[in-house]
């Protein structure tokens, strides 16, 4: 017998609010036990907001993208906070460039943000982000980048509005040719180097975060076409390879099901700062200003 399942991806993204495909009974416990395997355990973690969440009432989740290889901790070289208003229909993404300069909770030292992952993990990024921009959410999901590539994989290639024409440096393959323009990010790689090239673009890392997010978003309308059972597979797959979340399943579910509707409206911000280098290092100073701004963004959403 066939249901309709309304499932999470659990991906960077606001990807948690993808609409399923029709499938058959079997696929529920593939969901289920996806969802169990990237479900942090950590006992510092902070639990979920079920309760709002089963009452669709408005929730933040902070989205890490981490570049983590094998032996290595990595950084959160993707900070951004995702909130989500049912009511509103509506998906608010605030992205914190990685060089951001704050106190990082938990070391009592001031750095770049990004280092908060590779001090504490998830938790202390979390943290370190409540402080920062003076809220506070409960919610996280952390995904590998490499990761990104598979889901890109899995979902058989996105569709983007390239604003920079430029030549591969070789993050993906040294000399391609990203065109300006609408083009097919057709492999996972090649999606990865669209993503990671900075040193091109005359918005640095704000150009990136761009291209990220955009990935991101077509990464969640492509999944939300998906109607093969061996395309859900693959999907699942690549996040149960890549991801952890403190959100549950049933959380997962309660999101899927009620806040999908949030991605028919997109809000997009980048917080602003002025570089500068201290002791040689160059950091993103942000004022006081625009702190309150993220976090009046933020509380203006989950009204």
């Amino acid at each position: 017998m066939f249901k309709k399942l309304f499932i999470t991806l659990g991906v960077i993204i606001g990807i948690i609010v993808v609409a399923g495909a029709g499938l058959a009974f079997y696929s529920y416990h593939s969901v289920k036990n996806t969802a169990e395997k990237i479900h942090d355990t950590d006992a510092s973690a902070p639990k979920s907001e079920s309760n709002q969440i089963k009452n669709q009432k408005p929730i933040s989740i902070l989205l890490l993208g981490v570049d983590e290889r094998q032996g290595d901790v990595g950084r959160s070289d993707t900070t951004i906070i995702l909130t989500l208003n049912p009511a509103k229909k509506t998906m608010q993404m605030i992205s914190i460039p990685r060089d951001t300069r704050t106190e990082i909770v938990g070391k009592g030292t001031m750095n770049k943000i990004n280092a908060a992952y590779a001090y504490g993990g998830p938790v202390m990024a979390l943290n370190t982000v409540n402080k920062f921009a003076n809220v506070n959410i409960k919610q996280y999901i952390r995904i590998n980048m490499e990761g990104l590539a598979d889901l890109v994989d899995a979902v058989g290639g996105v569709t983007v509005n390239n604003k920079l024409d430029w030549i591969d440096e070789g993050y993906y393959k040294k000399g391609y040719h990203y065109k300006k323009g609408v083009i097919t990010l057709d492999t996972g790689k090649k999606a990865l180097g669209y993503v990671r090239m900075r040193h091109l673009d005359p918005q640095g890392d704000f150009g990136r975060n761009q291209r990220e997010r955009d990935v991101i978003m077509a990464v969640i309308n492509k999944a939300a076409s998906v109607k093969s059972v061996s395309h859900y597979m693959d999907i699942l797959n690549a996040i149960q390879d890549n991801v952890k979340t403190n959100l549950t399943f049933d959380d997962m579910k309660n999101i899927a099901t009620n806040y999908r509707d949030s991605k028919d409206h997109i809000k997009q911000y980048e917080v602003q700062g002025t570089g500068g280098n201290i002791n040689g290092i160059y950091y993103l100073n942000v004022s006081d200003a625009e702190r309150q701004k993220v976090h009046n963004m933020v509380e203006d959403m989950e009204k």
